[in-house]
């Protein structure tokens, strides 16, 4: 781990968080790593992931609000699951329904937070039902609190309490917020009503949210008042 963790001391980019994950993944023995920040509108949203599989794990929490990351960093507490088909239904519903197509069986979530303030969580998922070692659990909590320190360095201005902070450089989500601010116009919905049109759609069709922020950005999708949507016959305008 301590070769992950100069991946984060050596590289203060982006680079550096992305070689952190796929170093982790690996020195963890997990099929997936994922590092996701809580941003303040639109909640937790991945900033790196190691693999496809870590990716759209972390797409679908995102996408449906809820699961073990997003538990971990509403309670600041860490989430291990080492069999999410022996979980009891209630608790994650949406979630659990995707696991087949999403291919993750056990997955540990650990808060990035110091004292009061939460910024995000640490995800490792496997694709089979498993637990970690104490040594497992002391690295990621060692690398979850490396992450934590890396992205409070960013900001010119660290409140004392916070549960959800602003970094627009880092977010890999950024073309959601647009077509956010889209929807939010053209069906005149305050944006957090507009988000959860666009999460519900996402679901609905089977679609990753960000391949559908992506249509409606470019004009090839169109939300509308009923509910339905179809791709606009004319261009659009705002």
């Amino acid at each position: 781990m301590t070769k992950v963790l100069c991946f984060l001391e050596e590289d203060d980019s982006a680079g550096g968080v992305d070689a952190a994950a796929a170093a982790g993944a690996a020195a963890l023995d997990v099929s997936g790593l994922a590092v996701s920040l809580t941003a303040t509108e639109s909640g937790l949203e991945p900033v790196a992931c190691s693999s496809d599989t870590a990716r759209s794990f972390e797409d679908a929490q995102f996408t449906l609000g809820e699961g073990p990351g997003v538990n971990a960093a509403r309670t600041g507490t860490v989430v291990c699951v080492g069999d999410l088909t022996n979980e009891r239904p209630d608790r994650w519903p949406l979630l659990l329904r995707e696991l087949m197509g999403l291919r993750v069986r056990s997955v540990f979530c650990f808060p990035m937070a110091l004292g009061a303030i939460r910024i995000g969580v640490l995800s490792a998922t496997r694709h089979t039902a498993s637990r970690f070692t104490p040594e497992q659990m002391d690295d990621s909590l060692a690398l979850a609190a490396a992450l934590t320190t890396r992205y409070l360095a960013t900001m010119d201005e660290v409140p004392d309490h916070a549960d959800a902070l602003d970094f627009p450089e880092s977010l890999e989500h950024a073309v959601i917020h647009q077509a956010t601010g889209m929807v939010s116009v053209q069906l005149e919905l305050p944006l957090s009503q507009a988000l959860l049109r666009l999460r519900a759609h996402a679901y609905s069709t089977g679609r990753p949210i960000t391949d559908m922020a992506h249509d409606i950005v470019n004009r090839r999708l169109r939300l509308s008042p009923t509910g339905d949507s179809t791709p606009p016959s004319l261009p659009v305008k705002d």
